[in-house]
C-alpha cells in the first residue's frame, strides 16, 4: 500500500480501499501462466520494483517484441494482485520482455535495467517497499546468467555504489497480471504520472545514474 500513502495519508481501511481504487483490485484472480516466446525469440524478465514503472523501460527498445507485467519468483499457483501485495506468496512484480536477439543483444536490456532501478535498496525500489518490489535478474539458461553476472560484477568493479543488491535468480514460472495492470502508464497515464512523481522515481534515478 506503499503507493498510495506516497499521496494519501488515511486509516488502513481507508488506504487500502483507495490502493484497490487505484490498482483496479479485484476479488478473484484473472492471472495467466505466461506461454513459451514465439519461435525465433527469447525472454527475459526482470523485477525493479512497480512493473508499471519497468513496461516503458524496454517498450520502445528496437526489437523488443512485447512486455507484459506479471509476478515469478513465488510459490502459488495463479497468484492474485491482492496476495502478491501482501507478500504471503513470495513473489515479485516483475516484467517479462520477449525480444529478437537478432536485433538487441541481451547486454542491452541489461543496461536499461540497471540504469531504472536502484540496486542499492534490495528491500523495495523508491517508494515501494516489502519483498514482492525486491530487484531481481532472474536468467534463463547459462548464457543469461553469465551475462547478467558479468554486468553485476562490472558494476560492482566501477565503484559507483558502496553495495549492489540486486539479486541474480533462474527464472521461474511467470504469471501474467491482471489486464488491468498491463501498460497502466498509458492506458491510464495522468494517475501513473501521478504515482511516478509522488514516488520520487526519476528524482532518484537521476542522482543515482548522473555522476
Amino acid at each position: 500500500m506503499s503507493r498510495v500513502r506516497t499521496w494519501l495519508s488515511l486509516t488502513p481501511f481507508a488506504t487500502f480501499a483507495a490502493f484497490a481504487f487505484f490498482r483496479g483490485l479485484s476479488l478473484s484472480a484473472d492471472t495467466q501462466p505466461a506461454p513459451d516466446p514465439p519461435p525465433g525469440m527469447m525472454q527475459a524478465v526482470f523485477a525493479g520494483g512497480c512493473f508499471w514503472s519497468m513496461e516503458h523501460v524496454f517498450d520502445e527498445i528496437p526489437g523488443v517484441k512485447s512486455v507484459t507485467a506479471g509476478y515469478t519468483g513465488g510459490t502459488a499457483q495463479k497468484p492474485s494482485y491482492e496476495q502478491v501485495e501482501l507478500g504471503i506468496t513470495g513473489h515479485v512484480e516483475a516484467v517479462r520482455v520477449v525480444f529478437d536477439p537478432s536485433q538487441v543483444n541481451y547486454d542491452v536490456l541489461l543496461t536499461a535495467y540497471w540504469h531504472s532501478t536502484d540496486p542499492t535498496d534490495g528491500t523495495g525500489q523508491f517508494c515501494d517497499v516489502g519483498a514482492q518490489y525486491r530487484p531481481v535478474i532472474f536468467y534463463t539458461g547459462d548464457a543469461q546468467r553469465q551475462q547478467a553476472e558479468a554486468s553485476k560484477q562490472a558494476l560492482e568493479d566501477s565503484h559507483r555504489f558502496k553495495r549492489i543488491a540486486t539479486r541474480i535468480a533462474p527464472a521461474s514460472p511467470f504469471w501474467i497480471a491482471e489486464a488491468y495492470h498491463q501498460h497502466y502508464y498509458k492506458t491510464h497515464a495522468s494517475a501513473y504520472e501521478r504515482y511516478r512523481i509522488g514516488c520520487g522515481r526519476d528524482a532518484r534515478l537521476k542522482k543515482l545514474w548522473s555522476r
